[in-house]
């Protein structure tokens, strides 16, 4: 626990004009960590302090949040369970530090009640996607955002549920989740220049129909056009306008740590786009995590 006085007084010496004792008081106040950032915020709003004192709480307070980031990602890349949406709030509270997980959390659940009122065991696949579909798109009215497609606000969970527009990559993470959710088995395909989703052919249906396959996928789901269907053949086309060899990794699911590395990917394109360098270097930083 924090002493209230001790902080503040810190807090206060970050108006000094001593090089010295700035870099020695920026020091202490990062130890603290995150405890340390309410101090700094009300700090933050107080009228009476210099513009150049409140850049340096800004600034100190952004460090010690994108520390946290950093840990927290790190923790997650070490965890067995290596959920999605963990990793997802830990990517928008990068942008959104104050985004209410709980809240996120609950929007969720409230889509996958809404799924699995109308869902049973005796429906076939195609019928379990139409109902997802039914109430991911008409009744949630999540949409593909074909307008600002490469939106950075495309790839934070808060602003996606905010604003229910979202791009394949997020669209297909909320569609795969809640259907995993449910026990349905549609996980994501880390497919070049865009991402779907594999419906898995647990009860082996292509093998009782006669059709060939050679990735274990019953079909595809694309999540930015509305939850459509599509099959292998599809991105054999795809891959072939592209004039890409078709990988295996194009047609069977990715790892979880591969879908959150393509989300920062997208992100880093988006910022390349609006020459935000220094958020590219950030997200550079947080992308190595992953890959290290």
């Amino acid at each position: 626990m924090l002493n209230k006085d001790s902080i503040q007084a810190l807090i206060n010496l970050l108006d000094d004009p001593d090089e010295e004792i700035i870099i020695h008081v920026q020091g202490k106040i990062r130890s603290f960590g995150k405890e340390a950032i309410p101090y700094l915020e009300n700090a933050w709003e107080e009228s009476e302090i210099t513009a150049i004192h409140q850049q340096r709480i800004e600034q100190l307070t952004h460090e010690i949040q994108f520390n946290q980031v950093k840990l927290e990602l790190e923790l997650w890349k070490k965890s067995n369970e290596l959920d999605l949406i963990d990793a997802w709030i830990i990517i928008s509270k990068w942008q959104y530090p104050g985004i209410k997980e709980t809240i996120l959390r609950t929007k969720i659940d409230e889509i996958r009640q809404d799924v699995w009122m109308e869902i049973n065991d005796q429906q076939t696949a195609f019928e379990k996607v139409k109902i997802i579909n039914k109430i991911f798109y008409r009744l949630h009215h999540f949409k593909g955002d074909t307008k600002n497609y490469h939106s950075p606000l495309n790839s934070y969970l808060n602003t996606v549920i905010e604003t229910k527009h979202g791009n394949p990559l997020s669209l297909s993470i909320l569609y795969s989740t809640i259907a995993q959710s449910l026990n349905i088995p549609i996980f994501g395909v880390n497919l070049p220049n865009h991402f779907i989703l594999a419906y898995m052919d647990e009860n082996q249906v292509n093998q009782l129909l006669g059709n060939t396959t050679n990735y274990g996928v019953f079909f595809y789901i694309n999540a930015f056009s509305d939850g459509s269907i599509i099959y292998e053949n599809d991105i054999r086309n795809f891959l072939s306008d592209l004039k890409l060899p078709e990988e295996k990794g194009y047609f069977e699911p990715c790892a979880h740590s591969i879908i959150i590395q393509r989300l920062l990917i997208n992100l880093i394109s988006s910022y390349q786009s609006l020459g935000k360098a220094d958020k590219i270097n950030e997200l550079l930083e947080l992308k190595e995590i992953l890959t290290a």
